[in-house]
């Protein structure tokens, strides 16, 4: 069965994706090719500077979410900020699918799951999925209950 959804939870360390839909989840792991270094101190830069950011590791992290028309970030620090501005200079094809960048400390696969379900059902309340012209259009998403196809992934 394909994946509407997918969510990321990731730091320098390494990133979990997992592409979810109500009765099944995919996991993937993405790690960086060289360990992590503490990005925060500047003492061993002749520059001052932090050091680079790895594109490769967020370009394969971006890899790991092909095939999810909605994609929500989460992680507990600067790495998910980082895979946003990848994103933008890089993958703007999937710029358009990422609805929400979220801070989350070290969930366990589960609650990243229950977590990532209970966004996107959140969002579909308030944005609805639908493409076509409505014939509620002033109705609230929570009381108007889509008809079409398309509209019906979760």
């Amino acid at each position: 069965m394909p994946h509407y959804h997918a969510v990321v939870w990731l730091d320098h360390n390494g990133a979990n994706v997992m592409h979810i839909n109500p009765d099944d989840v995919e996991k993937s792991v993405v790690s960086p090719a060289t360990p992590h270094r503490n990005f925060h101190r500047k003492r061993d830069s002749v520059s001052g500077s932090r050091q680079p950011e790895d594109q490769h590791y967020y370009h394969e992290v971006v890899e790991a979410l092909a095939g999810a028309a909605e994609i929500l970030i989460v992680g507990p620090g600067q790495a998910k900020l980082e895979l946003i501005k990848h994103i933008h200079s890089h993958d703007h094809g999937v710029s358009d699918k990422v609805i929400g960048v979220e801070t989350v400390d070290h969930p366990s696969d589960a609650q990243l799951v229950a977590y990532a379900r209970k966004y996107f059902v959140t969002k579909d309340r308030m944005l609805s999925q639908c493409r076509e012209p409505c014939s509620w259009p002033r109705l609230c998403a929570r009381v108007h209950s889509c008809h079409h196809i398309q509209c019906q992934t979760i």
